[in-house]
């Protein structure tokens, strides 16, 4: 844990891109519900709200029925707002359109799994295709673009012949130690915010594993 506070700590060290008084917004990817708790397509939301317990922040309904949990705090200097659909995977788009529409925020990352990633290995990418995932494909769709920012976090590829849809929805194994793969990807997102892109990016290369 020695060298992610040491990445997180040269991260913060780069001035922010983001002004005093603009919240950036950090969106995690989910399936809702007790069921999908936990699993590895749920990584995404679970990173930020790792970054929510950190500050503290709670979450609480988004306003005018946006499908999606809010929260707001600071990370440093730097205004944040955290951000949850509470909507399927599949249909990430129709919360996170009207999140951006409504809050216009100055920067935006949205946090998601990976199967195309080793397992811990974590990539910043701008303005690139859905890559195979539903969660972000919907995100283009609805919005009509990829330029958006994206935290793409690394769980690994199935085993044999596994469908990729069913890997995605099972559990990490004890072996995985997923709780550290979770506090990274948070380190990541906090560097974003406090930062910008190039602190989050550093961050990510210094916490990779794979």
């Amino acid at each position: 844990m020695k060298r992610v506070k040491k990445a997180l700590k040269k991260a913060l060290g780069i001035q922010t891109a983001t002004e005093a008084g603009e919240a950036t917004l950090l969106i995690g990817l989910r399936n809702p519900g007790a069921k999908y708790a936990g699993t590895r397509h749920n990584i995404g939301a679970d990173a930020v709200a790792v970054v929510a317990d950190r500050i503290p922040a709670s979450f609480r309904s988004a306003p005018r029925g946006i499908p999606a949990q809010v929260a707001d705090g600071r990370i440093a200097d730097s205004r944040v707002r955290l951000a949850m659909p509470t909507t399927f995977m599949n249909e990430s788009g129709q919360a996170v359109g009207p999140l951006i529409r409504y809050f216009s925020p100055e920067s935006f990352i949205v946090a998601h799994d990976d199967i195309d990633l080793a397992f811990g290995t974590m990539r910043i990418h701008h303005g690139r295709g859905s890559g195979g995932h539903n969660g972000i494909k919907s995100i283009v769709d609805t919005t009509g673009g990829t330029e958006f920012w994206r935290l793409r976090i690394g769980v690994g590829r199935p085993p044999g012949r596994m469908d990729p849809a069913d890997f995605v929805l099972q559990r990490f194994s004890t072996d995985e130690e997923a709780e550290i793969l979770l506090q990274e990807a948070a380190d990541v997102l906090e560097a974003f915010v406090a930062g910008g892109v190039e602190a989050a990016r550093q961050a990510a290369g210094d916490l990779k594993r794979g």
